[in-house]
């Protein structure tokens, strides 16, 4: 008779016999468990759900208080002191040639191009403020909605103020300009 550990041979040739597999004990003093497994409970136990607790929308409504910084009020500022350098330059230019690239043509309206200046300045730190905020609002969503409208006031600030400037600056040389005819 053959052994009833072994299994039959294979008809495709003799391939050595395959030992049989081990049987594990439990070491002695280990803690058994049930053989089945863990039952659950019985009953309708779960698990207690505690609602998360509401974020405050700080951040957000900082960014969006920084943001009329650079859409408003850098582009009023740019818009008086793009008209005043307007009004004021067709007197000057008409005394300067335009084979020299000097800058002291600018010497009579310092004081605007000084205000044009801190407009832009102010508005491009207030507008990376609002903008750098209001993406940590959107992603941390601590006033999410306030920083997106932050965020989108912030990237028209520049378009805006640059807007503004050039046409005042336009409007004020349109109004101040000395005709060469006399009129």
């Amino acid at each position: 008779m053959t052994d009833p550990q072994l299994p039959p041979p294979s008809p495709y040739g003799s391939a050595p016999p395959v030992p049989p597999a081990p049987s594990y004990q439990t070491p002695p003093g280990a803690y058994t468990a049930p053989v089945g497994g863990y039952s659950t409970p019985q009953g309708a136990y779960q698990a207690p759900v505690q609602a998360p607790a509401p974020r405050s929308a700080m951040l957000g409504i900082l960014s969006f208080v920084l943001s009329p910084v650079a859409v408003v009020v850098a582009p009023i500022i740019a818009g008086i002191a793009g008209y005043e350098m307007g009004f004021r330059l067709p007197s000057v230019a008409a005394d300067v040639s335009a084979a020299t690239s000097d800058l002291s043509i600018f010497s009579p309206v310092r004081d605007q191009v000084l205000l044009g200046e801190i407009g832009f300045w102010v508005g491009t730190l207030t507008g990376i403020a609002a903008i750098v905020l209001g993406i940590v609002a959107i992603a941390k969503r601590r006033g999410r909605v306030w920083g997106v409208i932050a965020l989108v006031l912030a990237i028209l600030g520049p378009v805006l103020f640059f807007l503004v400037f050039g046409i005042a600056l336009g409007v004020g040389a349109g109004t101040g300009a000395v005709s060469p005819y006399g009129a």
